[in-house]
C-alpha cells in the first residue's frame, strides 16, 4: 500500500482578492511612470527580514520586470537558508536601459537570532543616519565617529517604506522568539515616525501544490487568506498592506502571473511612499 497522500485543498469559486493576471502593462506602466510628489527626491524603501528570505531576489525581481529580461542587481547567495547581505546597500531602480525611477530599495543584514543586524541600527537606518556601504556588526551598534554615520540626515536621507519580508511557508510564529522580538521592536520604532509599512510573503510557491500547479490559485486558496490572517494577527498589519510574492529565482524568461504578483507589491509599496511624502509635505 502506498503512503497517504495529501487532499488537495478545494478552491474558492470566487477570489477573496482581485488582481489582474491576463495585463501587467497598466501596473508596470505606473511603477515606470511614477513621479514622487516632490520633484526630484526619491522614495527609499528598507526591506528587512531573516536571512535567506528574499530580499536581494524581490529587487532582483523588480529590475527584471522593469527591464524586461533577467538582471541581477542585488547579489543573491544561492545556498538556501543563508544571508550573503552583510552591508548596507541601496538599489536605485532603472526603468529601463539609461533612465531611473525615483525609487531606491535598500537591503541589509538579517535578524539572524544572535548573529544578525541590531534593533539599534536598524532605527539608525531608518532615520536616515547610515551611509551605503556600512557593514553591520552584530555585536556592537554604529557610533557617531564611525565614517558611515551620517550625522546631519535630511528627510530625504530617511526610510519612506519599511517592507517586512517573510517566507509564506514559515511565519512569524515559528520564528525564533529573538528575531520575532527585532520584527517588533523594529515596527515599533517605525511606527513612532508614522513610516508605512509592508509585509512581503515570498516563495508562495512553496506553500502548496495547488499554488504551484496555477499561481493564480494563491487568492483561491482559503489556507493562504488565513496566512495572511495570522501575520495580521502576529505583526499587527492590516491585510490589504500584506503581499503574497514569487520572486524569479530558476526561471530565465519573465512570466506574467509572476509580474503580477510582484507589480501588485511594488505598486502599494510606492503609493505608501508616496503619501508619506505628502504628509510631510504638508506638514512643513
Amino acid at each position: 500500500m502506498g503512503g497517504n497522500k495529501t487532499k488537495p485543498e478545494p478552491l474558492l469559486s470566487k477570489p477573496w482578492r482581485k488582481i489582474n493576471w491576463t495585463n501587467s502593462e497598466e501596473p508596470l506602466q505606473y511603477v515606470k511612470n511614477y513621479k514622487n510628489p516632490v520633484e526630484g527626491q526619491k522614495i527609499r524603501i528598507l526591506l528587512y527580514g531573516p536571512a535567506g528570505v528574499g530580499k536581494s531576489s524581490f529587487v532582483n525581481s523588480i529590475q527584471s520586470i522593469l527591464l524586461g529580461r533577467m538582471f541581477n542587481m542585488a547579489l543573491v547567495d544561492s545556498i538556501m537558508g543563508r544571508g550573503f547581505t552583510k552591508k548596507f546597500a541601496g538599489y536605485q531602480v532603472l526603468k529601463d536601459e539609461v533612465s531611473h525611477c525615483p525609487l531606491v530599495f535598500y537591503d541589509m543584514m538579517g535578524l539572524e537570532e544572535d548573529e544578525g543586524v541590531l534593533v539599534e541600527d536598524v532605527r539608525l537606518v531608518l532615520d536616515g543616519r547610515v551611509k551605503d556601504g556600512y557593514e553591520f556588526n552584530p555585536d556592537s551598534e554604529l557610533s557617531e565617529d564611525n565614517e558611515f554615520y551620517n550625522k546631519s540626515p535630511t528627510f530625504s536621507d530617511k526610510v519612506h517604506v519599511l517592507v517586512c519580508v517573510v517566507p509564506a511557508d514559515k511565519g512569524p510564529t515559528i520564528v525564533k522568539e529573538k528575531t520575532l522580538g527585532k520584527i517588533k521592536g523594529i515596527r515599533r520604532v517605525a511606527s513612532s515616525r508614522g513610516i508605512p509599512q509592508v509585509v512581503l510573503l515570498t516563495k508562495i510557491d512553496e506553500l502548496c501544490p495547488e499554488i504551484q500547479e496555477d499561481l493564480e490559485n494563491v487568492y483561491r486558496l482559503q489556507s493562504v487568506k488565513l496566512k495572511l490572517e495570522q501575520f495580521q494577527a502576529d505583526l499587527g498589519i492590516p491585510m490589504n498592506c500584506i503581499f503574497p510574492v514569487k520572486n524569479y529565482i530558476e526561471e530565465i524568461d519573465l512570466d506574467n502571473k509572476v509580474d503580477s504578483l510582484l507589480l501588485s507589491a511594488v505598486r502599494n509599496i510606492i503609493t505608501a511612499g508616496g503619501d508619506y511624502y505628502r504628509r510631510q509635505k504638508q506638514s512643513t
